[in-house]
């Protein structure tokens, strides 16, 4: 089944409930490589140009007018890595146009803080303008603006509620930040982003999806199942610096001075776990194999991702990034990491 076979077949809120078989038929498994995942790993100091580098990397194809939806990390307004930086949010929306694509929109839902104060703070607004792409606040949207998917093999009671206007892009393209997240997320990358696409609550519906979701037991879990709503066409990880313990507001900061960029959620978030364990970080994050993380492990099991680290190829183009890629690259193969100061 593909995703516009499952737009038509979902249940939307507005409608009676349409249980799926299961949350294996949400994915265009088509669409997730049985081979490699490429990331591309650019050691910098510089979100701009690392952000044109790294995309440039992975030779993508250009967007050829689509109309992409992206998603950033305004979670709060706190200062990056506690949220997207402003510069790395212009910077991909100007490459973006560059590769021919057509209308932009950016949105996102503060778990945090009110989402419109939170990105009046990160000027998202202001860069709307300057740079014709359109905002809009997922707490502003009206009841049939939100499409409600449930699945049987869920660990979501109620399902989640994904928004009309990300499921009906024609991509989605998400940047998110290099952090731990002291929440129970253990931590919050490329899968974790994607909880800032879900309803907290919708209108006319008392429920709580967030209370559900942060006092579950499978709360990682329930975070990979909300992937299964869309597949990027792109996925940028800011990893100039980092939290290494706490997060996703505030933490132990390190200068990790890297720009991630990929299409393969499970891949990115493996690398930067890789990354979180390499500066020493929470015991948590540095517990067990990276792919028995429970975030990756469900997402995994649902099919969204790579299997494992031999399925990932670091992409790097000159002698400092491949350097530090090689570190990297023996932790996600198992090597230990630093240990948390």
């Amino acid at each position: 089944m593909n995703r516009r076979e499952f737009l038509r077949n979902a249940t939307t809120l507005g409608g009676a409930a349409f249980a799926l078989p299961s949350l294996l038929k949400s994915i265009d498994l088509s669409s997730v490589a049985e081979g490699t995942a490429r990331v591309a790993f650019v050691k910098t100091t510089d979100r701009a140009s690392g952000v044109v580098r790294a995309i440039d990397l992975l030779g993508i194809p250009r967007f050829s007018g689509k109309d992409l939806f992206i998603k950033p990390n305004f979670n709060s307004a706190d200062p990056t890595p506690g949220s997207t930086s402003e510069e790395t949010l212009a910077a991909l929306v100007k490459k973006l146009k560059t590769m021919g694509a057509g209308p932009l929109t950016i949105g996102d839902r503060s778990g945090m803080g009110n989402t419109r104060e939170v990105m009046e703070t990160k000027n998202a607004f202001t860069l709307g303008r300057e740079l014709g792409s359109k905002v809009i606040v997922f707490d502003d949207l009206k009841h049939d603006d939100w499409e409600l998917l449930k699945h049987t093999d869920s660990h979501w009671s109620q399902g989640f509620a994904i928004p009309k206007v990300v499921r009906g892009a024609a991509g989605i393209v998400q940047t998110c930040c290099l952090k731990t997240h002291r929440y129970g997320g253990h931590f919050t990358l490329s899968l974790k982003n994607s909880v800032g696409l879900a309803a907290k609550t919708v209108p006319g519906n008392p429920y709580n999806f967030m209370r559900e979701l942060h006092s579950s037991p499978d709360q990682r879990r329930m975070i990979a199942e909300i992937n299964t709503a869309y597949h990027p066409e792109l996925v940028v990880l800011d990893g100039i610096e980092a939290f290494t313990t706490g997060g996703p507001d505030s933490g132990k900061l390190v200068q990790s001075n890297v720009i991630l960029a990929g299409t393969d959620r499970v891949a990115i978030d493996a690398v930067g776990v890789a990354l979180l364990r390499y500066y020493g970080t929470t015991p948590e994050v540095s517990r067990g194999g990276i792919f028995e993380q429970e975030q990756i492990a469900r997402a995994v099991q649902l099919g969204i991702g790579v299997k494992g680290p031999k399925q990932i190829e670091l992409l790097t183009a000159d002698k400092e990034s491949a350097e530090y890629a090689k570190k990297i690259r023996e932790i996600l193969d198992g090597a230990p990491g630093a240990q948390a100061a």
